[in-house]
């Protein structure tokens, strides 16, 4: 996922984001930042996490989120299985376990 793709993913207008400092070693302008406690640009909650995207037109831009946030808009990379095999595995599991379980999908 591209900084442009994540901004679009998230509703974000990167004009509407705070201008980030250039890049420091370590972290340290990011660090920072987290001492002012901003809101996760995402859910509004206190942000753990300052990142920093470059989209062209903008410059750098941060984008502040928590971590529940940060986790659920991470790209993780293309599926190692097919869904099918995955919820065959996830049920088995389940009715090995006697377990009642209930899967949505988006279908893709």
């Amino acid at each position: 996922m591209t900084d442009a793709d994540l901004l679009l993913f998230l509703g974000l207008d990167p004009a509407r984001l705070d201008p980030a400092l250039p890049w420091t070693p370590c972290g340290g302008a990011a660090i920072e930042r987290l001492r002012g406690r901003r809101p996760c640009v995402r859910c509004g909650w206190p942000s753990t996490v300052a990142g920093a995207v470059d989209i062209p037109g903008h410059g750098r831009r941060w984008v502040d989120r928590c971590m529940p946030c940060l986790t659920a808009t991470t790209p993780r990379g293309e599926a190692r299985a097919p869904l099918e095999h995955t919820l065959a595995a996830v049920t088995g599991a389940a009715r090995e376990a006697d377990a009642k379980i209930t899967i949505v999908t988006d279908g893709t």
